[in-house]
């Protein structure tokens, strides 16, 4: 009991201080892993080190330093829960340990015995989104965070921005609103909207899923899940310029077959929308069968 309760005093002089406890190996022995314990520990296995150049670890710490900041500063806050952080220039023989080969990782040690499958978060399908975060802590551990995200007002004041640009246009052409009625201009603006929306721009926002992936032992690249049930913000990207292609494909064909252009012209353009339809629809479908495994269609 006494052993317990210095740990417990110790974690809790931590976390007055910093929301997210920064561990070395000897920490990470003593008061994670050894007994006794009844406390969760919250642990964010990364590689922060410029020189690690983990772009994904930045984007991931940055939300778990607001999950961990909302559960401190709370009124619900207790020792039932710490939040802490294992960086590999730090710690390289905790991820030895833990047989730990990538990063970002997060985990949760529960008080009372060792950490199940379940216990590991599955990053690649949830992302790494305080909110998602939080409901996986709370599926495990039965503490409810609410997450707070420090004001920013950029959106808004963007969105005023904008506003305002529009209306000092209309209201100099306010002789001359002709151009409100221009079809070519609307249908553009809801094509975009449309290629947005089904590239998958607003399961990102959601999620927030990374950008890509890098291996940490071949260092290779992987710009597309190979999950049908996530994705990365770069293939969004990806989608969204196969399904352009394919739309102005179509485009040019359309206009080939009912323009008034010279024959020569109206030839180039059809073989041009062909082009760009089969090439495009074909890597669309090649992205499709490496998410969809077995789909027999090419």
């Amino acid at each position: 009991q006494t052993l317990l309760s210095e740990k417990v005093g110790q974690m809790m002089d931590w976390a007055s201080k910093r929301a997210v406890i920064r561990m070395n190996g000897d920490k990470f022995r003593r008061f994670v892993k050894a007994p006794p314990r009844n406390y969760s520990v919250v642990v964010m296995f990364t590689a922060l080190q410029p020189q690690r150049q983990c772009a994904v670890c930045k984007q991931a710490d940055e939300e778990y330093q607001i999950l961990a900041n909302s559960w401190r500063y709370s009124s619900a806050f207790t020792n039932r829960v710490f939040f802490a952080t294992v960086d590999f220039d730090e710690g390289s023989d905790v991820f030895h340990m833990m047989n730990m080969n990538s990063a970002p990782t997060f985990m949760i040690f529960p008080s009372k015995g060792k950490p199940k499958k379940a216990d590991t978060y599955e990053l690649q399908v949830r992302g790494f989104a305080a909110e998602q975060i939080s409901r996986w802590i709370a599926d495990r551990t039965d503490v409810s965070i609410r997450v707070i995200r420090p004001p920013n007002y950029a959106g808004p004041l963007m969105l005023g921005f904008l506003l305002t640009v529009i209306g000092g246009l209309v209201y100099l052409r306010r002789n001359n609103l002709e151009f409100l009625y221009n079809t070519n201009a609307w249908a553009f603006a809801g094509l975009c909207f449309v290629l947005i929306m089904t590239s998958g721009q607003m399961w990102n926002h959601i999620r927030g899923p990374p950008y890509a992936h890098k291996n940490p032992n071949t260092g290779q690249v992987s710009y597309i899940h190979g999950s049908s049930q996530a994705q990365f913000v770069a293939e969004t990207h990806i989608v969204l310029l196969f399904n352009s292609a394919v739309t102005l494909g179509m485009v040019l064909l359309h206009e080939a077959a009912t323009s008034d252009m010279d024959i020569g012209k109206r030839k180039i353009m059809c073989v041009g929308g062909i082009a760009l339809v089969v090439l495009f629809f074909s890597w669309l479908l090649s992205i499709f069968r490496a998410k969809y495994h077995g789909y027999p269609y090419r």
